[in-house]
C-alpha cells in the first residue's frame, strides 16, 4: 500500500520561504503524477500544484509565481518550494498521487499526516 510522508513545515514570517518534501512509498512513482494540496482552518482541501511524469507543472492562481513543484524519481520524492509566503498560505499541506478521473484531477491514495505551515509575524 502506498504511504505518503510529508515534512518541512513550520513557522515563518510573511515574505519568508519554506521547502516541503513528500516521500511516496510503493512502486510506480516515476509513472505517477503528483500533487500538493493544502487545507486551511475551516476550509476545504485544495490542490495548489501538480507535476506530471514528464515534469510539466500546474499551479493554482493563488500560488502561481511563488511556489515551485519538483520531483526526484530516484528518491520517490516530490518537493514544494514556497517563496514570498503570506498569512493566507497558512494551512496543513499534503501531497498525493493524482489522476485525471471523470474529467477532473483527483487524489488517488490514502492521505498522509500532512505538514503544518504557519505564516505570521
Amino acid at each position: 500500500q502506498v504511504q505518503l510522508v510529508e515534512s518541512g513545515g513550520g513557522w515563518v514570517q510573511p515574505g519568508g520561504s519554506l521547502r516541503l518534501s513528500c516521500v511516496r512509498s510503493g512502486s510506480a512513482f516515476s509513472t505517477s503524477a503528483m500533487g500538493w494540496y493544502r487545507q486551511a482552518p475551516g476550509k476545504e482541501r485544495e490542490l495548489v500544484a501538480r507535476i506530471s511524469t514528464n515534469g510539466m507543472s500546474y499551479y493554482a492562481d493563488s500560488v502561481k509565481g511563488r511556489f515551485t513543484i519538483s520531483r526526484d524519481n530516484a528518491k520517490k520524492t516530490v518537493y514544494l518550494q514556497m517563496n514570498s509566503l503570506n498569512p493566507e498560505d497558512t494551512a496543513v499541506y499534503y501531497c498525493n498521487t493524482v489522476g485525471f478521473v471523470g474529467g477532473i484531477w483527483k487524489a488517488l491514495d490514502p492521505w498522509g499526516q500532512g505538514t503544518l505551515v504557519t505564516v505570521s509575524s
